[in-house]
């Protein structure tokens, strides 16, 4: 099963990065242009050896033939490493003629998302084949280049779940500092990493009932209020975790707090999570605690922005129809409150009645009334009934 290759296929918000304008005289590019938005995926390997055949150096088919063609990651990392060769070459070509005019800028920066992506992806097959460090050596060296693309790759991300494979606990840290920062984008692998992290150094010794008499202390506070940061970012991935829901494999695509990224940050993360002795103890403890915290309405958010009311639709179209897609948690009134809202709802409806029809309200009223009555008349009679048969019997007994 490990052979099998686990690379997605390409996002298509990555086609705008991996395209240019300047290939629109181009036979093979304008194949490929057409090629990655083919929905059959026959046609799809069809396109990109037809555009191979009339250039051999035509870096994004082989892409398309290691993501869609391969059948495992070594057979992938192949071809990729035939990409990488002409990705190189074709980005030096384009670099000495970036000047020339915003056309030749363009294709040179098309050649660079197109060497940055070929080289995740040989360090995500790197990772899968087991050479780690290998892969992490990539991802730190692309982590450093400033392009575009790299917003979009998320490859600190991908950096960040080889570091937690290595057990490399402090590099993983030194990495969240560099990106859990509050003006940059947050994910769940940000906020749940760094809820781990903190989590190591209390999680095998916590216990509620200790904790519940004696009070958290400064680290347990600390790790209590990075688990309520995570599960406000994505309220969906502690059941995941917990292994409370059931799982499935993760879509192709995600949405950020959604329901499909909870999925896809359990998938890869929950062994990291095992790794830490008590951190999923810790996490059952805390995380529910988080909804008390948030304000109401929850409009207003709290660490960040409202949670988006659109999230559950979108993640209805990316996960399949026989998945139960989490919602977001909503705040149970108390019975006390519910039970005042009705009945004062009922008098004035009742207020509401009597104004505008008072005969008719004055008619219903005497016949409940009456209605209400009768249990107590007749309990009355029976009473009056048993107590003047007694009196007469102690009279006949004097």
């Amino acid at each position: 099963m490990s052979n099998i290759i686990h690379i997605s296929k390409i996002n298509p918000s990555y086609l705008k990065l991996l395209l240019n304008l300047g290939d629109a005289r181009k036979e093979e590019y304008e194949i490929m242009q057409t090629a990655w938005r083919e929905r059959n995926p026959v046609q799809r390997i069809k396109s990109a050896h037809t555009a191979l055949e009339i250039n051999p150096e035509c870096a994004s088919a082989y892409i398309l033939l290691a993501e869609e063609e391969a059948t495992t990651i070594t057979e992938a990392e192949k071809i990729l490493k035939t990409a990488l060769k002409i990705a190189e070459i074709n980005y030096r070509r384009s670099q000495t003629t970036q000047h020339q005019g915003p056309i030749a800028e363009a294709m040179h920066r098309r050649d660079l998302n197109v060497l940055i992506y070929i080289k995740r992806r040989l360090a995500m097959c790197a990772r899968k084949l087991g050479r780690l460090k290998e892969a992490a050596k990539i991802f730190r060296d692309l982590s450093k280049e400033v392009p575009s693309i790299m917003n979009v790759l998320n490859i600190h991300e991908n950096l960040i779940e080889t570091l937690l494979e290595m057990q490399a606990y402090a590099d993983c840290q030194a990495v969240l500092a560099k990106y859990d920062d509050i003006s940059l984008p947050k994910s769940a692998t940000i906020c749940y990493t760094s809820a781990l992290l903190k989590a190591r150094s209390v999680a095998d010794k916590f216990s509620p009932d200790i904790a519940s008499k004696r009070g958290l202390n400064t680290n347990e506070c600390n790790v209590v209020e990075a688990i309520h940061r995570a599960v406000e970012f994505n309220p969906h991935v502690p059941k995941y975790l917990l292994e409370t829901k059931p799982f499935i494999l993760p879509p192709e695509h995600i949405l950020k707090r959604g329901d499909s990224e909870a999925l896809a940050y359990a998938f890869f993360h929950l062994r990291h999570w095992k790794n830490v002795e008590g951190a999923l103890n810790l996490l059952h403890c805390t995380w529910e605690g988080t909804f008390r915290m948030l304000p109401s309405p929850l409009e207003r958010g709290h660490l960040f922005y409202p949670y988006p009311t659109c999230t559950e639709c979108a993640d209805r179209e990316l996960l399949p129809a026989f998945h139960e897609v989490s919602v977001y948690p909503k705040k149970e009134l108390p019975f006390f409150i519910l039970f005042t809202a009705g009945l004062c709802s009922f008098t004035a409806l009742l207020a509401l009645l009597t104004h505008q029809y008072p005969d008719s309200m004055g008619k219903v009223a005497h016949s409940c009334l009456i209605y209400m009555a009768y249990p107590f008349i007749l309990l009355k009679e029976r009473i009056e009934a048993l107590w003047q048969c007694n009196f007469m019997h102690q009279m006949t007994r004097v």
